[in-house]
């Protein structure tokens, strides 16, 4: 993995020390969110941000573009990008906090969680390199079912027409900056009341504020 890093520069992910992620859980969870936005800056300085799949295998994150969306071309091979991880996020009322009605010094907030990956980016405009990713990222998600579909279960031309329209892209991990904001500042009475509302409103707790 890529050097967990929180460090305070102007370019770095704002992480208050009880905000961290602990780094035993950065891994698994960018491999259980599996997208990114990957953020990178042309030869002009226009940025260029796109939504894709993603596994991150060893020291890098792969996925891949749509060939009819620019932004690959635009990547230069070896500059400096950014992929953007982020998981479920919420409003937090301040009427959930048992503080509340103590001293009425409560106001809203908002708990998430976001992983920050920077290094080189590559585009991989190759078929084999493409296909193999494909392959692993339907594996990744097919494995749980109980009759996961395979990219062998097509015909072999169907898959190799399907496969021109799409473009590789690997990034370099360098440093990964993670956060969790969860509500780690509040009372055990404050998460509990914010764990309740939470599920009050239909969501789930357990990924949005810690036990």
């Amino acid at each position: 993995m890529g050097h967990v890093s929180n460090t305070s520069a102007a370019a770095s992910l704002y992480v208050p020390r009880f905000n961290v992620m602990d780094p035993d859980a950065v891994r698994p969870f960018v491999e259980s969110v599996a997208t990114a936005q990957l953020v990178t800056v042309g030869e002009d300085g226009v940025p260029d941000a796109t939504f894709l799949p993603v596994l991150w295998e060893d020291d890098r994150l792969v996925g891949h573009l749509a060939r009819a969306n620019a932004h690959w071309r635009r990547i230069v091979d070896g500059s400096p990008a950014l992929a953007i991880v982020t998981g479920p996020d919420a409003y937090i009322s301040p009427s959930w906090y048992a503080t509340k009605a103590e001293h009425g010094k409560v106001v809203p907030t908002w708990n998430y969680s976001v992983v920050h990956l920077r290094g080189r980016v590559c585009v991989h405009d190759d078929a084999g390199w493409v296909r193999g990713l494909v392959t692993r990222l339907t594996d990744r998600h097919e494995s749980p079912r109980d009759e996961p579909w395979a990219v062998s279960d097509a015909p072999a031309d169907y898959i190799e027409k399907n496969l021109r329209p799409i473009v590789g892209v690997s990034l370099l991990v360098e440093s990964v900056e993670a956060k969790a904001k969860l509500s780690q500042n509040r009372s055990d009475e404050d998460r509990s009341g914010v764990a309740s509302g939470l599920a009050d409103d239909g969501r789930d707790p357990s990924s949005l504020v810690i036990s």
